[in-house]
């Protein structure tokens, strides 16, 4: 994988829901049939947005754990 790949990977397995029901909850644990609403809705614009969308296709293809893994505690 490309350094800029893990480097958006490793940002990603560290962000966190700025706000609402899932506020402090990791953007990768955030549950599917949200990320579907929000895939639904549309994303919010921003690097939010762009988080989430990632999320999503993350989740779709069940890689979700490629990201916990790089997550720092």
């Amino acid at each position: 994988m490309e350094n800029n790949q893990q480097h958006l990977l490793e940002i990603l397995a560290n962000a966190k829901m700025p706000y609402g029901k899932f506020k402090g909850k990791y953007l990768i644990d955030l549950p599917e049939h949200y990320i579907v609403w929000y895939n639904n809705k549309g994303f919010p614009k921003g690097k939010l947005g762009d988080q989430l969308r990632l999320v999503y296709e993350l989740q779709l293809n069940g890689l979700e754990d490629l990201v916990r893994k790089l997550r720092t505690y």
